[in-house]
């Protein structure tokens, strides 16, 4: 399932990467009984709503020059971690105020041996560049962590020139993108299809006006 997901979303994958996104999968599960990490336990659709979900805006990153990525409200590691196993390339950083999930992310970069990824805890308008982080950001993810006008105002500090705020939605968010703070703008929303998940999903792009 996991392959033939990965093909239809257009990202390829090695079967090191394949194992690497199963052994992810495995670890979630077992820290979900201590630390409430997912309310999905279903092995199957932990697949489809966690891993498959996170891969399906890999190709929409890819077509932007991305290097450095980071993961508001990360939670149990998504998408970062998926983005992080998917993309070698890229250096992605975890982010979220829970000590205990930040612990678990930490133990996914060490038991996955991840080298380009990053965990750090805290709220994320209080990150510095060079200090907490390493300095600003391509690329911006966040999966279900708040609406579009906080996002940008929270996390837009820390993308660099040129860069992309990504926010994962379900339903397309309308009244959220109306309510853009001023100097924002969306660039662009995906409708995403997520094979086996019957629900919507739309990923919306959002830049500094020029």
């Amino acid at each position: 399932m996991l392959r033939d997901g990965a093909a239809v979303l257009g990202v390829t994958l090695t079967s090191a990467q394949q194992a690497s996104l199963l052994d992810y999968l495995a670890l979630l599960a077992k820290w979900n009984g201590v630390y409430n990490l997912t309310a999905i336990r279903e092995p199957r659709q932990m697949l489809i709503q966690h891993v498959l979900d996170s891969l399906a805006i890999v190709p929409h990153l890819a077509k932007t020059p991305v290097r450095r990525v980071l993961d508001v409200g990360s939670g149990g590691g998504l998408p970062g971690v998926v983005l992080a196993i998917a993309r070698p390339d890229w250096q992605v950083t975890l982010n979220d105020i829970v000590h205990k999930k930040t612990a678990f992310q930490l133990q996914a970069k060490v038991a996955l041996r991840l080298d380009n990824l990053s965990v750090v805890t805290g709220r994320v308008e209080t990150l510095r560049p060079g200090v907490e982080v390493a300095g600003l950001f391509d690329a911006i993810v966040s999966r279900a962590f708040a609406e579009l006008a906080d996002f940008v105002s929270l996390a837009g500090p820390l993308l660099a020139p040129g860069g992309t705020l990504w926010a994962m939605k379900g339903v397309l968010p309308t009244q959220e993108i109306g309510a853009l703070p001023a100097g924002w703008c969306v660039e662009d929303v995906v409708r995403l299809t997520v094979p086996q998940l019957d629900a919507e999903r739309h990923l919306v792009a959002v830049r500094r006006d020029a």
